[in-house]
């Protein structure tokens, strides 16, 4: 049989949860800010209002995202918004993922493909899966590969494969196994490094390993404007606001530590020349070689 105190403590209780803002209301108090509208308006203009009406229909799609602090929503959003990318996860384009109780943002392969042609110096990009009969041969070397698509012995993927022209004539060509793709993500993701896949790797595994193969070969091998720079440097990190609610690409700030990030080293980026310099400097290099 209740006793009267124990009653009272959970009326008390049952008070403080109809008291408590729900995720999505927390997040329209936040959005409905001076400074974080202000701040919107400047990256987005007339798209501001949609934009940010797409942050609370993405926090009430996905329960953990609900979980986690409403301002690393909003600062992971706005990532995406100084990039000019959505946010709908099925667009594929940017993800907002729960993490440690902090919003992260997560390129998409799609989002890269969309900087990169915005360059304008892409004549071609591409990544895909190469399925179980497909692959007749790759040569690291030389990066020569032969696919055969009329060779498809099943639905099972064995790889990816990356690829992009510049209008200069230059070409790129990748391939990843997917023993390899798990073996990088399970070095180098902290939100998915487990020996099987989970949150966003589980839930879109050909579209991360995509993304994983193009951004290995754009930050190495691409001509990188400032937008897909910041892409790169920002992609899987957790985001804080300055003071002046603009996002601080700092880890520690949130999680503490040093390496709780998705990024392999080999991918870090380092301050480059603007894109007409490196297109002259790759077309120099091709004159030198007898391509012109």
């Amino acid at each position: 049989m209740a006793t009267n105190s124990s009653l009272q403590k959970q009326m008390n209780q049952a008070s403080q949860r109809a008291k408590a803002p729900s995720a999505s209301s927390l997040i329209k108090q936040t959005l409905g800010r001076d400074d974080i509208q202000r701040r919107f308006h400047e990256v987005l203009r007339d798209k501001a209002p949609q934009f940010m009406s797409s942050i609370v229909n993405v926090v009430n799609s996905n329960k953990q995202l609900q979980k986690v602090d409403a301002m690393s929503v909003i600062s992971s959003a706005m990532v995406a918004a100084t990039m000019d990318l959505p946010i709908d996860q099925n667009l594929g384009y940017m993800w907002i993922v729960p993490y440690k109780g902090q919003a992260t943002p997560q390129m998409g392969y799609k989002g890269y493909i969309q900087l990169a042609l915005r360059t304008g110096q892409y004549e071609a990009i591409n990544a895909a899966e190469v399925y179980e009969g497909e692959l007749e041969s790759w040569n690291r070397l030389t990066e020569e590969i032969k696919l055969n698509p009329n060779g498809r012995t099943s639905d099972t993927v064995i790889g990816y494969f990356g690829y992009f022209k510049l209008i200069n004539g230059f070409e790129k060509k990748v391939y990843w196994s997917v023993d390899e793709i798990n073996a990088h993500r399970r070095k180098f993701s902290k939100m998915s490094g487990g020996a099987k896949p989970s949150g966003v790797w589980a839930d879109n595994f050909d579209a991360m390993a995509k993304k994983t193969v193009l951004r290995n070969m754009l930050s190495k091998w691409g001509i990188l404007s400032i937008q897909m720079q910041n892409a790169v440097t920002k992609d899987e990190v957790p985001q804080v606001l300055d003071e002046d609610t603009n996002p601080m690409n700092d880890p520690k700030v949130v999680s503490g530590t040093e390496n709780d990030t998705d990024i392999d080293p080999a991918e870090s980026i380092t301050p480059q020349p603007d894109i007409a310099s490196q297109a002259d400097a790759q077309a120099d290099f091709l004159k030198r070689q007898g391509i012109e």
